[in-house]
């Protein structure tokens, strides 16, 4: 992963750590077991998000080079 998707996950566990800190400081309820679980399930398919557009954005740039060279050999017979 990247230093911005490290970033990015880092802020997503913070927030999600402080919510669950703010929702346990009167005793856990099973509401908010629910939510606690919901924001870590969001944060992990954003995550995962992150991962395939990255993946992708790499991907693209590669593609890029590959016809990058393939136009420059063909331009040079």
């Amino acid at each position: 992963m990247s230093d911005m998707s490290d970033l990015k996950q880092d802020a997503r566990n913070a927030k999600t750590d402080a919510k669950e800190a703010w929702r346990n400081a009167d005793g856990e309820s099973l509401g908010d077991k629910v939510a606690n679980t919901t924001d870590r399930a969001k944060d992990a398919i954003a995550n995962a998000g992150d991962e395939v557009h990255e993946e992708a954005d790499k991907l693209s740039r590669d593609a890029a080079y590959e016809q990058g060279r393939a136009d420059e050999m063909s331009r040079s017979r």
